[in-house]
């Protein structure tokens, strides 16, 4: 049998976080990227990335993390996340890939992968498949969420108009939108 990891609500068991004061909020307990994207980034970078080099605790295939619609509930394994955002390139980041004008790249291709929150605990392993079982009807992707935190004033507004929306989203708008914000 594969190895099983507990999915708790602050995260996987066993998972570290270089940065605790801007990462390992509840709404971003896993990290999900696409190995399809990895393997973009091969071809721009020119050498092979391993699952996980990009600090993700979720490697997906088959699966569109990034455009993936916020409120998106996904079960693996036993567990059940749901979608908030996206990753947000920063100096940790920068520093761990060692690559020059990182975060500036990494933004450009918008292949951010996503954050999600643990919905309902419980545990995952290599290989289990990545079922969503609920999407919102009139939501908003990540990749558009990466946008509203660039300063895109509509898509920031639609999303402050989830309900249930992360936290981050009344900071984000604060700074676009000033204290005139639905929240």
């Amino acid at each position: 049998m594969p190895y099983r990891v507990e999915v708790r609500a602050d995260g996987l068991d066993g998972d570290e976080r270089a940065d605790r004061v801007r990462h390992g909020a509840p709404s971003q307990a896993v990290y999900a990227y696409a190995r399809e994207d990895y393997d973009w980034w091969e071809a721009q970078l020119g050498y092979g990335l391993c699952d996980g080099r990009f600090g993700e605790n979720l490697t997906t295939a088959g699966l569109d993390v990034t455009g993936a619609i916020l409120g998106d509930r996904w079960h693996v394994g036993t567990a059940v996340l749901e979608v908030t955002g996206p990753r947000v390139p920063c100096v940790v980041f920068r520093n761990w890939m060692d690559e020059p004008g990182w975060v500036r790249r990494f933004t450009e291709a918008g292949r951010t992968g996503a954050y999600l929150r643990v919905v309902e605990p419980g545990e995952l392993g290599a290989g289990d498949e990545v079922r969503v079982d609920r999407r919102p009807g009139d939501g908003v992707s990540v990749a558009e969420s990466f946008r509203a935190y660039h300063g895109d004033k509509a898509l920031l507004r639609r999303i402050l108009e989830l309900p249930g929306h992360a936290d981050k989203w009344d900071t984000v708008a604060a700074r676009f939108l000033g204290d005139h914000h639905p929240s």
